[in-house]
């Protein structure tokens, strides 16, 4: 049932409780909403304070949507109101904080100064006030409160998932430190909010506080009207998982329509047999939320879902936790739509229809998780531009491999041309310095660089040709953006010494995605 709590300072919230919850461990949710230590609270219900601990809330004769009132009481007063239960509904108020008038506030009145003393006496370490304050602030006596109670514990874990994840670890070492933290943060903004109520209304730093309380306030009450009316909102939602066969294997799907490609990981690849079948030409890397590697592509592979046996294509990558995913490539070629109103998929080039899985029979990598580590999210983050970094090298490499090989193939019949050519330029006066790797200096000649030095300028690679429709300056401004001086030369030569057209071949060879 569900307990309006209303504090004197018009701090409002509710607690969802069985009615068979004892009061002292009422009180206990109660401390850790409101930050008041149990042993100090007193929970008055239709004008009467509710005395007995060990009975229950329904006994005491709360029921589901009444409202009580906490009170704040000192040590002294509570021993008091438990020392005397029968004296009325005005016992558990607290008057000793209340000045009278022409007295000062150390002399106090003569009978609360000795209810004071005579109370300050009456908390003692061996109290039974004593022994519930220490249960209270004993992070093991909390953990069994909300083992015992599945229905708190259930709403630990929507509204504060951190301490409910540190409970659901199974060491109490770490709950203890969530809890204290927890605690020492509430105290925290309790202070804040007493030295903004108490700062002057044009200091710049209380009404920042006061900007942030306004937002905090919002923020519960924007909260608790979706928990009022709009609670589904709070519960996970199942991912959309079918049952499909690959190569006559069982493989659950993951049916994603923002996915654009159809995607399958290297272990379901092994699994199902079809490894064999990825073209590395394909390979790259895919980055979207992370950055993952693609070993390649599965051209064709038949999938049957039902009876149907639809044929698509995979992009096999490395680190996949999902064996696979429908993307939107597949899903717009066979005009599958997804029903959930029927929770089903209807494919509508053949019209069959198949379920979605259920909750329980989803993979393990589909069930989320709440725990959310710090150094696990800066790990995958550093990883990830790790294999950023790699995946520039590896496609920089692996146009140069492909720029090696064309040369490769290409005609040598200009290499007798570029020899009559340099024979020509024997007699200049000037000649030009060829970057081509012979370390000859500047008053070197072609024919005093060795014989290694004549094999390589005689590379038409490395050198420009006079057939050759650009000029050393271009090149040099080329590789001046990181490229190497084969590529550059191969791609204008390609396309007849025009620097955009070569510039822009050379970024989509070395960006591969």
């Amino acid at each position: 049932m569900k307990v309006t709590v209303s504090t004197l300072n018009d701090d409002i919230f509710v607690l969802d409780v069985s009615e068979d919850l004892e009061l002292e461990n009422f009180k206990a949710f109660c401390e850790i909403e409101s930050g008041f230590p149990a042993p100090e609270i007193v929970i008055v219900h239709n004008g009467k304070p509710l005395i007995d601990d060990k009975i229950s809330i329904k006994t005491h004769g709360v029921r589901d949507g009444d409202v009580v009132i906490l009170q704040h009481m000192s040590t002294s007063s509570s021993q008091a109101n438990f020392s005397a239960p029968d004296n009325g509904p005005l016992v558990g108020l607290d008057f000793s904080a209340i000045q009278i008038p022409g007295q000062s506030p150390a002399g106090g009145g003569g009978r609360g100064g000795g209810a004071s003393s005579s109370g300050g006496g009456g908390a003692s370490s061996g109290s039974p006030l004593s022994s519930q304050w220490s249960q209270v602030n004993d992070p093991a006596h909390v953990r069994d409160l909300f083992l015992a109670n599945p229905d708190q514990y259930a709403l630990l874990k929507q509204n504060n998932p951190l301490l409910a994840d540190a409970l659901a670890s199974g060491r109490l070492e770490d709950f203890a430190a969530m809890l204290q933290q927890q605690m020492a943060e509430r105290e925290r903004r309790q202070e804040q909010r007493l030295r903004m109520m108490n700062a002057h209304p044009f200091d710049t730093e209380a009404q920042r506080l006061i900007a942030d309380e306004i937002k905090r306030k919002n923020i519960e009450a924007n909260m608790e009207a979706a928990m009022e009316y709009n609670p589904e909102t709070f519960g996970t939602v199942v991912m959309l998982y079918i049952n499909c066969k690959v190569n006559g294997h069982k493989v659950k799907a993951f049916v994603d329509s923002g996915a654009q490609t159809t995607i399958m990981s290297a272990a379901c690849a092994e699994r199902v047999n079809i490894m064999r079948l990825v073209d590395t030409r394909w390979s790259g890397y895919a980055k979207g939320v992370g950055v993952q590697r693609i070993l390649g592509r599965v051209h064709m592979v038949q999938v049957q879902i039902e009876n149907d046996f639809l044929t698509t294509s995979f992009s096999v990558l490395k680190e996949q936790p999902m064996d696979m995913l429908l993307g939107l490539d597949m899903l717009k070629r066979h005009q599958c739509s997804i029903d959930l109103e029927r929770n089903v998929l209807r494919i509508g080039t053949t019209g069959t229809t198949t379920q979605f899985l259920g909750e329980q029979d989803l993979p393990e990598c589909a069930r989320l998780s709440t725990i959310a580590n710090e150094d696990e999210l800066l790990a995958s983050s550093a990883n990830q531009d790790e294999l950023l970094q790699q995946a520039i090298k590896d496609s920089i490499s692996t146009s140069k491999r492909k720029t090696d090989h064309y040369l490769c193939l290409h005609d040598t019949s200009n290499d007798n041309e570029y020899s009559n050519s340099m024979k020509k330029r024997k007699d200049c006066s000037v000649t030009k310095k060829i970057e081509c790797g012979i370390g000859a200096g500047a008053g070197a000649t072609p024919s005093t660089s060795g014989p290694s030095a004549n094999v390589n300028r005689l590379d038409p690679a490395n050198s420009i040709l006079p057939s050759d429709k650009f000029t050393e300056t271009e090149v040099k401004e080329l590789i001046s953006l990181g490229f190497t001086r084969e590529q550059v030369i191969s791609e204008l030569r390609r396309f007849n010494g025009d620097k955009k057209q070569a510039t822009a071949a050379l970024f989509a060879k070395s960006l591969r995605f």
